[in-house]
């Protein structure tokens, strides 16, 4: 794998770096964290130093009174394309009504380019959150086999109770053993499936949220396919084999 250079101009320390893990421990949940990956030094030198150019000080300054809540801001397209992954897996559930009829989708990118989509895993009678679960959990899959092939990976999911589930939750969860103090826990069989394999490699990949139907190409075509899901019936998980219109992909009924 050619070697990259890593910029964080935004992050726990700011600078250049040789390696991904040195930039996600400095970037991983820093909120409006800002990097990107160069493949020369000198890309990455001019880059850093065109960005951390000292600004002339304002006459005024303007007070600003702090919430007591930090709001995370949404990615964009621009911002998960300049991420430094060799491969994006972006997964989506559906489900018509809620409960009712649920299915998953999945959109795969290597080096930012489309290269699979797959559907299906359908329930007669699921939910949104299940459908969401599976889909994190066949991202989680996908993961494991491309990290063993020698791919950094991140994974883009728009549900934000998926990734608390397996990132935050499970864990306190195990620990008292599969219970918590609210009552039972919903969807607890995907949830110890896809944790179990989020210990695994956690410490290799970086799941990331991002927002629904804003869109984002991979998070699109992933809501795409899990409508093909519940239309086909597919109780599998089946790769999509016309990749290559995409216009015409976001075309299809959304999620």
């Amino acid at each position: 794998m050619a070697k990259k250079y890593y910029v964080v101009w935004k992050g726990r320390e700011t600078g250049i770096f040789t390696t991904w893990a040195k930039c996600k421990s400095l970037v991983d949940g820093f909120a409006g964290a800002r990097f990107k990956s160069f493949p020369t030094l000198e890309e990455a030198e001019s880059a850093f130093s065109k960005k951390t150019k000292p600004t002339t000080p304002k006459t005024k300054t303007k007070i600003v009174k702090k919430s007591s809540k930090l709001k995370s801001v949404p990615l964009s397209q621009e911002q998960i394309d300049a991420m430094p992954f060799d491969v994006k897996i972006y997964t989506d559930g559906a489900c018509d009504p809620n409960p009712g009829e649920a299915g998953t989708g999945l959109a795969v990118y290597e080096n930012n380019k489309l290269s699979e989509l797959w559907y299906g895993l359908y329930q007669s009678f699921g939910t949104n959150n299940t459908a969401e679960l599976h889909g994190l959990n066949q991202a989680l899959l996908l993961a494991k086999d491309k990290l063993a092939k020698g791919s950094s990976v991140g994974i883009f999911c728009d549900s934000k109770y998926s990734i608390d589930c397996i990132t935050k939750w499970a864990s306190d969860w195990e620990k008292k053993g599969w219970a918590k103090s609210g009552g039972e826990i919903k969807n607890l069989d995907i949830i110890k499936l896809a944790y179990s394999l989020y210990q695994e490699i956690s410490s290799q990949i970086t799941i990331h949220h991002v927002n629904g139907h804003v869109g984002i190409e991979g998070n699109e075509l992933a809501d795409r396919m899990s409508i093909i899901a519940i239309e086909s019936q597919d109780e599998s998980l089946s790769l999509y084999r016309e990749t290559d219109n995409i216009p015409e992909l976001l075309a299809l009924r959304a999620g």
